[in-house]
């Protein structure tokens, strides 16, 4: 069982041993994963909430958009709608 913060994940009931371990693996892999979608919705909170936007909170929030896509956290696609969204943003506030 791993928790992290109000998280509990529950490993499976597995009926070899193989299909335990990874069982354990996943959990570990979607609490890792949790944490970075939840950073990305914060920094992008932070980039929608404030009016003038920064260009370096832009450059790291792309940055850590393309990092989670490459890998694997979030679709690709999903990570190419968000930046577009993003610069088209930017191009509106100036």
């Amino acid at each position: 069982m791993l928790t992290s913060g109000r998280y509990v994940v529950l490993p499976a009931m597995a009926n070899t041993k193989s299909a335990a371990k990874r069982a354990r693996q996943s959990a570990k892999h979607t609490l890792r994963n949790r944490s970075v979608i939840t950073g990305l919705r914060t920094m992008q909170k932070g980039v929608h909430s404030t009016q003038a936007h920064s260009a370096d909170q832009i450059r790291l929030l792309t940055s850590a958009i393309d990092k989670a896509a490459k890998r694997g956290i979030i679709h690709r696609n999903a990570a190419r709608r968000r930046k577009e969204r993003l610069t088209r943003a930017l191009a509106t506030a100036k």
